[in-house]
């Protein structure tokens, strides 16, 4: 992963095996982090969506130099229904206005 930071690129995208707040150590915010939420979690209803956004932000911690893009670990099913992905959307809008004030 360091290597990958260190390559000249601007983000590094990460899958849902990844521990986000070791990844970023790991790179010292040289770089963006994108990801990453298993995707399987779209399938579980509002309230496994809306804890599992809020843990994948709360393991990025505060915005440093690099950045984060809040995305799916892998891919989209085509089973996922559009609603969850609201859920998702709306649900990482909200809690990263909270946690950026």
């Amino acid at each position: 992963m360091e290597q990958i930071a260190a390559c000249g690129c601007d983000a590094v995208g990460l899958d849902w095996t990844v521990d986000l707040a070791s990844a970023r150590r790991r790179i010292d915010d040289a770089v963006a982090l994108q990801g990453n939420l298993d995707p399987m979690v779209l399938f579980g209803g509002a309230e496994a969506i809306r804890k599992e956004a809020r843990r994948v932000l709360d393991a990025f911690g505060p915005v440093g130099e690099g950045g984060h893009v809040f995305n799916l670990g892998h891919g989209i099913s085509r089973f996922t229904e559009p609603d969850a992905v609201s859920e998702l959307v709306d649900e990482v809008h909200q809690y990263s206005r909270s946690l950026r004030r």
